[in-house]
């Protein structure tokens, strides 16, 4: 059997690390707005109520929002495009509730500008960065005398946005540009594909497109079916209403 020798400043090395280990944990929760979970319970997902419409956004920032969205994928003859689908009701709740405030998140310092390895790296949380975001853009573009960007053609808004992403927008000392549109083109895309339930991908439009059958449990019967279409319509982690009691 081989023998492993471990020396003296290894073994408090590794001390160190197992003694740390609480307190970091403890300092993570600390963080954010309590504990985010507790045993024997479950994180089951809520349908989102969309009659109120936006709960988060002010209307200026919803004016922000459904154009960018409009843009980002916008509608066509493969299918809906984000707004058709939802997806500014989805970023409203997402931002309204518990990943708006970063609740699961680490969201102590030191905070530099990521090189891509490091992950988020905003002082604020994602709701925050996003009112910090809009504002700093509408600032931007009146300051440059032009129109804010909902009111722009469709093309001054892709050339914006291709600022955005190539970080040539200046927005000032707490918003990097190209860190923000990352997230907002992210957040995008998960609710244009997300489960309806979240308030995102309204009537499955999305999944629809690409041909995703959703939560459906079973799909044995379709496994070797290679290069044939899929059959059934795709289903939702609420199911169908045909499904229910009352349906």
């Amino acid at each position: 059997m081989p023998q492993f020798h471990i020396d003296r400043r290894t073994a408090l090395g590794f001390g160190a690390l197992i003694c740390a280990a609480p307190l970091a944990s403890s300092a993570a929760r600390l963080t954010g707005a309590g504990m985010v979970w507790a045993p024997d319970t479950a994180a089951y997902p809520l349908a989102t109520d969309l009659r109120a419409g936006y709960v988060f956004f002010t209307p200026n920032e919803a004016q922000f929002i459904e154009s960018a969205c409009a843009r980002l994928i916008p509608a066509d003859a493969t299918g809906p495009g984000a707004v058709e689908a939802g997806v500014p009701l989805f970023l409203d709740r997402q931002l309204a509730g518990e990943y708006g405030k970063g609740t699961r998140w680490y969201m102590q310092g030191p905070f530099g500008q990521s090189t891509g390895t490091q992950g988020y790296q905003s002082r604020f949380p994602p709701a925050g960065l996003y009112r910090a975001a809009i504002k700093a853009i509408g600032d931007y573009l009146g300051r440059s005398g032009g129109q804010p960007f909902h009111k722009r053609s469709a093309a001054d808004q892709d050339a914006f946005l291709k600022d955005l992403e190539a970080g040539k927008v200046d927005l000032g000392p707490d918003v990097h540009a190209k860190s923000y549109f990352g997230l907002l083109l992210q957040n995008v895309l998960e609710g244009y594909f997300s489960d309806p339930i979240y308030g995102g991908n309204r009537g499955m439009g999305a999944w629809r497109m690409i041909g995703f059958s959703g939560a459906r449990y079973d799909q044995r019967p379709y496994v070797l079916a290679y290069g044939k279409p899929y059959p059934l319509p795709p289903v939702g982690i609420g199911g169908r209403p045909a499904w229910s009691a009352k349906g």
